[in-house]
């Protein structure tokens, strides 16, 4: 009889006897896109597979050299999320009134507690605020108090990751996480000048209205407003907008988080025509407060559209930590690596790839072709796949594929990831011979993202089935 560990092995070897059986030589066109792109074939990961996992692969390249898949690694952490949270899963947002309400003022504090929301955004928080006028509340004589104990975070530091504190995808998750802890700036010609509004309003934010239009060609039009957004409290721009692009918005994380949800808090609620005599500051419900009512957020089926077809980043992670929130009662990037380890263990009965935060904003993640195959088969098996494959972005469509031209459009659903030194794409075509494949291709090198164009011939390669 077999040892424990030594059968494990054997079986592993066995399930993916199949993947680790086939290879043939790169697609003509794919070789010689990689030729031009000047990128080694150790560089690249590829795999074209039916979705019947009994099939041998059409193609197999490195499938089980472990890389660095970007944001591709959303596809591990939404298709858990929808197998143990379920598609209907919804955040709940509780809030509280603790005093009594005289003539329209609240004689205490309002607290709001955070449990992983993610797209608690402006609009929702505007129908929140406005609910709280409902009960008869126009002003708080206390403060407005946000309870952020449901997820136990290390202090984020948006430049650590690559440099870029403003960029969106550098915010960091929390568990009352309001409007993407960011914002969005718009211009808009008219009038000889280029009417500026910002959304959300933060309280004592100041920007100017407008900002001169100049007659030069669109191109970089961000970098001719000549922006300084040095001071938190005040946005500058030294330049001009060109009058030739038309409306554009710029969305931006705000330059000093710490303070983003108090200044969105109050600056809604000010808009709102409500008054504030305290101030909105972090806290804790008092114990036995009961809510006066709780809002709730979109279902998980709907939430995961947002973080694939747009690869959010913050959307993701607050969706990670809702794994460890939801089965340890606490939200933590351990407890959750920790979700995912064994719950990949029970799916596929073989050793986890590396999970860091959720997003794949990360230099730690590491996964295999073969394991994103086994996920993606996996799903197409599973009655979820139309929750997950519908929140993919299509080829040529929408979401970070609309930019896609060639002959496969339309016929990919893949979620598509890049860093610095990755490019990538993985998930499913639709071939001209009537069969479904799984489709990974994976760089990770300096050059990464110039194996756009090998990609994409590998995209309309697998469509064309023959």
């Amino acid at each position: 009889m077999l040892s424990r560990p030594l059968a494990f092995c054997v079986a592993v070897v066995l399930s993916t006897a199949p993947l680790l059986a086939w290879a043939q030589a790169l697609p003509a066109e794919v070789e010689a896109a990689l030729v031009r792109a000047k990128l080694p074939r150790d560089a690249v990961t590829f795999l074209v597979t039916e979705v019947d996992p009994r099939a041998p692969p059409r193609l197999a390249h490195r499938i089980s050299s472990p890389v660095n898949p970007a944001s591709v690694a959303k596809l591990a952490t939404t298709y858990a999320a929808l197998e143990l949270l379920g598609p209907a899963y919804t955040w709940s947002t509780p809030v509280y009134v603790d005093g009594t309400v005289r003539d329209g003022t609240l004689q205490g504090n309002l607290y709001i507690k955070g449990t992983g929301d993610p797209k608690l955004v402006a609009e929702r928080i505007w129908l929140m605020l406005r609910r709280v006028q409902g009960l008869g509340i126009r002003a708080i004589s206390g403060d407005i108090v946000l309870d952020q104990s449901a997820f136990s975070l290390l202090e984020h530091n948006p430049t650590a990751f690559d440099g870029e504190p403003l960029r969106a995808h550098n915010v960091g998750p929390g568990a009352l996480l309001l409007n993407y802890r960011a914002m969005t700036i718009t211009f808009t010609p008219r009038d000889g000048n280029a009417m500026v509004h910002v959304e959300p309003p933060l309280a004592g934010v100041q920007a100017p209205a407008s900002v001169p239009l100049t007659r030069v060609e669109c191109g970089d039009w961000r970098g001719g407003l000549q922006a300084d957004f040095n001071d938190p409290s005040r946005l500058r721009f030294a330049g001009g907008f060109p009058a030739s692009c038309g409306e554009r918005t710029w969305p931006l994380a705000y330059a000093d988080p710490r303070s983003y949800s108090a200044r969105t808090l109050a600056g809604i609620w000010q808009q709102t025509g409500g008054t504030l005599s305290g101030q909105v500051r972090d806290g804790k419900v008092p114990a036995g407060l009961a809510p006066a009512f709780e809002v709730q957020s979109p279902p998980l089926a709907e939430v995961i559209r947002d973080i694939n077809k747009f690869s959010n980043n913050v959307m993701a992670q607050q969706v990670f930590l809702t794994l460890s929130l939801q089965r340890r009662g606490l939200g933590t990037m351990s407890g959750s690596r920790d979700v995912m380890r064994q719950w990949w263990i029970e799916r596929f009965g073989a050793e986890p790839p590396v999970f860091d935060n959720g997003s794949g904003l990360s230099r730690d993640d590491r996964i295999t072709a073969q394991q994103l195959a086994q996920l993606l088969q996996a799903a197409w098996a599973s009655p979820l796949m139309p929750d997950l494959m519908s929140s993919l972005p299509l080829s040529g469509i929408d979401g970070t594929m609309r930019r896609v031209r060639g002959r496969a459009l339309g016929l990919a659903h893949l979620k598509t990831g890049s860093l610095r030194d990755v490019t990538g794409v993985a998930g499913y075509v639709h071939a001209a011979n009537g069969k479904r494949y799984v489709l990974v291709a994976i760089a990770n090198h300096a050059n990464a993202a110039a194996v756009r164009p090998a990609i994409e011939a590998l995209i309309e390669w697998t469509a064309a089935g023959q």
